[in-house]
């Protein structure tokens, strides 16, 4: 039983009693008798009343208890005729308005934080208490297996990215980073990233969150100006040492003739060598500084089946003498792609020997029916895909961010010059491009061409 109604039964009872009081004096006086009844009555009804009021503070503090669970700040108690009342009620009132201000600030903040999180071009992944991702802005949700993962966790998401081929993917990498470290992380594709695990408190107990930084193309650029610095130093050390050593071994060759016929053959025989040797040296670092000389792309309209069609031809000889096959594997209708038709060539000229190089090297005899390069051309989601796959399998073990860095070469003997000019060709035309081990052991190097 409530306050009220045990209030209300301990007035009822105690007038009651009062009347059954006065009903003796009924025989003896009966006017003292209702005279007296009519005082209990009237004392009843005023202290029905007085309760009343007494108890009215009561439902104005059960109202406002139900706006505040209910969150109804923007609604306001009425006020009462007693002026002492309405003190309590402004004071109701205030407070629901101060807690509508309070959460219209919160959602203003709230919304400018949401804003801020989405523009933000760093990837955010907040977990919740058990783990699992509660919270993904819209970079993060650009990485591969975090489109729709909210409510998974992210060794889950990890799982259906490596089931899916793409190997040892960065959210495997992003899965195992230990709390308050930043690493440096690379993708599937050869990107690289920062990332950065931390944690924050909510409501007493600690909530990781990652930070996943892209940078690829500020290491790129970085590389780039570092290597074009060294090439440039070296350019301008080894030229002056060939140009001077060049124009003594020729003097030197005019010494033959005063020495005896043993003699002068060995002499020749040692000068010729260090010459080939010398010219050999210049023509190395002249290879390097073409990369850095290279001069903007001429843009023009070019067919792209054209292109290769002529690498084709051009390598169809030596891949036959080879026991190599050179065809396309498919080739759509696609329309012509603004280019500088002669960087794009001396690119995929360098992809294509690479490509006859690696077949040649990753094949044995028992595997010369296999031996395959084969060229692709394909429309796909309003972009032109142009693959140069071949049976080679040199890139199992070779991570993807070492693939096109300054002077990294599979080769035995080689000099990573090919890869570095194909990447710089591909980044002046701002051509996304991929060279990695497909799932059946072949190796693809694809470009994206924009249309």
């Amino acid at each position: 039983m409530s306050l009220r109604w045990r209030l209300y039964a301990y007035l009822a009872g105690a007038h009651l009693l009062f009347l059954a009081i006065t009903v003796m004096l009924f025989r003896t006086q009966p006017l003292l008798m209702l005279g007296l009844e009519v005082l209990v009555l009237l004392s009843l009804g005023l202290g029905v009343w007085l309760l009343r009021r007494a108890l009215e503070p009561l439902g104005y503090t059960r109202h406002f208890h139900d706006l505040l669970q209910d969150q109804h700040y923007a609604a306001r108690l009425q006020l009462s005729s007693d002026k002492e009342l309405n003190e309590l009620v402004q004071l109701f009132n205030t407070m629901l308005g101060r807690l509508y201000q309070e959460r219209l600030q919160i959602g203003e903040q709230q919304g400018f934080l949401d804003r801020l999180l989405e523009a933000t071009p760093s990837a955010v992944i907040v977990f919740d208490f058990d783990g699992r991702i509660s919270l993904l802005n819209a970079s993060a949700q650009a990485l591969r297996g975090l489109g729709d993962a909210k409510g998974e966790t992210l060794a889950a998401c990890a799982l259906e990215v490596d089931a899916a081929g793409a190997g040892v993917g960065l959210l495997a990498q992003l899965d195992a980073l230990p709390l308050g470290d930043s690493q440096l992380l690379t993708d599937a594709d050869g990107r690289r990233y920062r990332g950065q695990r931390g944690q924050f408190y909510d409501r007493g107990f600690s909530r990781h969150f990652l930070l996943v930084e892209e940078l690829t193309e500020e290491l790129e650029s970085s590389e780039k100006a570092t290597y074009e610095k060294l090439i440039r130093v070296l350019a301008h050390e080894v030229n002056n040492t060939v140009a001077a050593t060049g124009s003594v071994l020729d003097s030197l060759l005019y010494y033959r003739s005063q020495l005896t016929e043993r003699d002068s053959e060995d002499f020749s025989t040692a000068i010729l060598a260090v010459q080939r040797r010398n010219a050999s040296l210049g023509e190395f670092i002249e290879r390097f500084t073409r990369v850095v000389k290279m001069p903007a792309p001429e843009l023009r309209p070019a067919a792209v089946r054209d292109i290769m069609d002529d690498i084709l031809y051009l390598y169809r000889e030596q891949c036959r003498s080879r026991g190599i096959t050179i065809a396309w594997q498919r080739c759509d209708a696609v329309p012509a792609i603004a280019m500088d038709r002669h960087l794009m060539e001396q690119a995929l000229l360098n992809v294509v020997k690479n490509a006859m190089e690696a077949v040649e090297a990753g094949a044995g005899e028992a595997d010369s029916d296999h031996r395959r390069i084969d060229f692709v051309l394909a429309q796909e989601a309003g972009r032109v895909r142009l693959s140069v796959i071949d049976s080679g399998n040199l890139l199992g073990d070779v991570p993807a961010r070492q693939l096109f860095t300054p002077f990294f070469t599979t080769k035995k003997g080689g000099q990573g010059i090919g890869l570095l000019f194909v990447r710089e060709v591909l980044n002046r035309h701002g051509y996304a491009y991929r060279l990695a081990a497909t799932t059946d052991g072949a190796t693809s190097f694809d470009i994206w061409l924009t249309a």
